[in-house]
């Protein structure tokens, strides 16, 4: 199962890098839970297909480090590069935990700090 979960995120994480954010959400669960610590909570695929049209003005560079799983969590740690309305791509760390069910993203629990000036700390 864990190997199949880590499958599962590499697939839509590619999905996310081609812009493609409605391939993304056949992996996720029309309840999935999304939840950025210390920021916001989005409930079901409408309000992160709502996030990502926002957020993604375009594509996100992301860069996954590692992936450690056990059982139905997968946790996913790397960097990521988002495009403001500038056109500036800003640098974040991330930490995602994701829970499937089902064969789904069902839950995620996201740690995103953004970089200053800091060189690969992850």
């Amino acid at each position: 199962m864990t190997d199949t979960n880590k499958i599962i995120l590499q697939k839509a994480n590619e999905a996310v890098s081609k812009g493609n954010y409605e391939e993304f959400l056949q992996y996720c669960t029309d309840d999935t839970k999304w939840i950025f610590v210390g920021d916001q909570i989005l409930n079901g695929k409408e309000a992160v297909r709502k996030w990502m049209l926002n957020e993604y003005i375009e594509p996100p560079q992301n860069e996954v480090k590692h992936l450690i799983a056990e059982n139905d969590y997968l946790t996913a740690m790397g960097q990521i590069t988002v495009m403001n309305e500038s056109g500036k791509g800003i640098q974040y760390s991330y930490c995602d935990v994701w829970k499937f069910r089902d064969g789904k993203m069902a839950e995620l629990m996201a740690y995103v700090i953004e970089h200053k000036d800091l060189k690969d700390d992850i």
